[in-house]
């Protein structure tokens, strides 16, 4: 294996639990990968780094803000570009919240953001689009919830 090849890959999907919203960001458009998709928060794994901490280094890089993990809502198989071996990564998709939602100031990783429904996603994106699949799935888990643990996620972050 190179040096320097990653591995592991997150996913932080930054929920509005008082408005029931999802931020997606627009990768800029001199990305190297994906330039003009919208996404949540994305990032690898650095080498030895474990999956939360990557998770809240991506976040901090992205967003400027730190978050409260509310549960995982999946693990994933995915490519960084073309589907090659090269390319492949492991990852942790995370459903999280931010304190102060008007703090976050996307870095130059991003050209723009929104906050927007389940729905809303849906229309922009797509049935087949990653990001809709994984917020539909954090909808399906959360509705799934029981209200009191659904309380404690919001006060307690996730330890792994």
């Amino acid at each position: 294996m190179p040096i320097g090849r990653f591995l592991g890959g997150i996913s932080a999907l930054i929920h509005h639990p008082d408005d029931n919203l999802y931020l997606i960001l627009r990768r800029a458009a001199q990305k190297d990968v994906g330039a003009g998709d919208w996404e949540c928060v994305t990032g690898r794994v650095d080498q030895g780094e474990g999956f939360e901490a990557a998770l809240h280094r991506e976040v901090r890089e992205e967003l400027g803000v730190e978050i409260t993990v509310e549960f995982i809502i999946a693990t994933t198989h995915f490519y960084r570009g073309d589907p090659v071996t090269e390319n492949e990564l492991l990852g942790v998709h995370f459903c999280c919240t931010v304190t102060d939602p008007d703090a976050i100031v996307i870095s130059p990783e991003h050209d723009a953001h929104r906050w927007a429904t389940a729905e809303e996603v849906h229309a922009l994106l797509g049935p087949d689009h990653w990001l809709t699949q994984v917020i539909q799935r954090a909808e399906a888990l959360r509705a799934r919830m029981p209200a009191d643990l659904r309380a404690f996620t919001r006060s307690h972050s996730l330890e792994i």
